[in-house]
């Protein structure tokens, strides 16, 4: 028999799928269950390496390491990268297959079902359950021809379906019944309850709230979940999360990182924005860098030359180099750091129309975007500190110059990574996860007069740890299981 599998819906983006199913894996690991993973379509520039050479989203490979193994291309079958506001990047198993805009791949998508089914099948013949996370809605009945990530893939793999509905952004009733009322009787009946998420305050405040949803829609309520302060912890799905405003900190050590148009893998700075010791401030558009910063980062990015040039209009180059030649530091990740280059040339238009752009010239070398794409985790040290250093890399391109003589880092197998100037103040590289070593960030920080107080990979497994505990405590955990089993 086919193990378990119950899918996670939500009213819309950015309701808190991602953690809720983070913590619901968690939480059936420690009942002594096989638990996996799975969303069959993610859109995020904010994305993980596996260990056979593909890449997924970051939100499922947080949600392997609750379940307790290895992030796999199966788990995120489908993955979008988005390049502009109208086209995106096509990852299929962990490869780019191509670009295509929002219109061409509503069309593409029906050829897609096969191969995430079959994903999807992969990961039951291996589980007990199969936890799966939606995107977006399933009341986005506009888009429901081809479906793949909501209402198509749970009625073409029979999986039941919990809807989720964000109380903190407000009118949760409507959203809830709102999405009922769209659906057809068929995908009604696919939902067997519903969870509120997000609530703070006293619960019992709600209680007429959910008679008039069940009411309404014949769906049982499963629980309602407080806001959960440990989601800060944990990487966020995508750069939705930056539109929240949140507060620079009040340590010592000032870093500042402006937050291009396409950023990718912003999760580099995670273990930074919880450093006692650290005032990290994620920039955005329309506000200076600040004149007091220690270290300016420049982070990963979908579209290099497009985000220099939006970089450019912001008026941040103007901002880097006062910071620069006032002897601040300047550290390029991925993307980063081929804009701190004198040059990046893209011939073939991978990332855009073709063409080249002048760059920053803070490191003297030469960037050309070209293919084969590079997905590999690696291991090495930091050339100046001989701290370890454990990462991945991601990108198009080859990066070459004089400055490549002084490399940031050396890897195993004798690679080298990444360049630094004469003077050190000015360093590149393409390791993604750097900051997340402990033993690195600590140096790192004291070469600029700082130090480390986290253990980041122990606050991260707690943070799950906690979700679980919560998830426990106020989900009918018993009865989603349940619904899982008679599915």
């Amino acid at each position: 028999m086919p193990s378990r599998a119950i899918m996670l819906q939500g009213t819309g983006s950015d309701v808190g799928k991602s953690l809720l199913v983070a913590g619901l894996c968690r939480a059936l690991v420690r009942r002594g269950l096989t638990v996996r993973p799975f969303k069959p379509q993610n859109m995020s520039n904010n994305a993980a390496v596996t260990a056979d050479g593909g890449e997924i989203g970051r939100a499922q490979a947080l949600q392997a390491r609750a379940c307790g193994v290895a992030p796999s291309v199966h788990m995120n079958p489908v993955l979008l990268k988005p390049q502009s506001d109208i086209g995106s990047q096509v990852v299929v198993r962990g490869v780019v297959v191509g670009t295509a805009r929002a219109a061409d791949y509503q069309a593409r998508k029906r050829e897609l079902l096969g191969t995430v089914l079959d994903s999807f099948e992969r990961l039951r013949a291996e589980a007990d359950i199969v936890v799966v996370e939606g995107a977006g809605s399933p009341a986005e009945v506009n888009l429901r021809a081809g479906d793949i990530a909501n209402m198509g893939f749970a009625t073409a793999a029979d999986v039941p379906v919990l809807l989720v509905g964000d109380i903190d952004r407000g009118g949760v009733i409507a959203s809830l019944v709102g999405t009922h009322a769209l659906l057809p009787k068929s995908e009604q009946e696919r939902i067997k309850g519903f969870l509120i998420n997000k609530f703070r305050g006293d619960v019992r405040l709600f209680d007429e709230g959910l008679r008039i949803i069940e009411s309404h829609t014949g769906w049982r309520g499963f629980g309602v979940v407080p806001w959960l302060k440990e989601a800060a912890t944990l990487p966020a799905e995508d750069a939705v999360a930056l539109d929240r405003p949140r507060a620079a900190g009040d340590g010592a050590l000032r870093v500042a990182v402006p937050m291009l148009s396409r950023i990718a893998n912003f999760d580099d700075f995670d273990p930074l924005a919880q450093e006692p010791g650290v005032a990290l401030a994620m920039v955005r558009p329309g506000q200076p860098l600040p004149g007091d910063a220690d270290l300016v980062i420049l982070p990963g990015t979908k579209a290099t030359i497009a985000d220099l040039a939006f970089l450019r209009a912001q008026g941040w180059d103007i901002d880097l180099l006062a910071h620069w030649r006032r002897g601040g530091r300047v550290l390029g990740i991925c993307g980063g750091y081929q804009m701190l280059g004198r040059r990046i040339a893209d011939p073939d238009g991978i990332e855009g129309p073709p063409g080249e752009a002048a760059g920053l010239g803070l490191l003297d070398v030469e960037t050309v975007l070209k293919g084969p794409k590079v997905l590999e985790e690696a291991r090495g040290r930091e050339r100046r500190t001989g701290a370890a250093v454990a990462g991945y890399e991601m990108h198009m391109g080859r990066t070459e110059g004089p400055d490549r003589a002084r490399p940031m880092l050396e890897l195993a197998g004798g690679v080298t990574d990444g360049a630094e100037s004469a003077d050190g103040r000015v360093a590149g590289c393409y390791l993604h996860g750097l900051f997340g070593g402990d033993g690195f960030r600590a140096a790192y920080l004291q070469a600029m007069g700082g130090g480390s107080e986290l253990a980041y990979g122990v606050a991260v497994e707690r943070a799950l740890d906690a979700v679980a505990d919560r998830l426990e405590s106020v989900v009918d955990v018993d009865g989603l299981l349940a619904v899982a089993e008679r599915a």
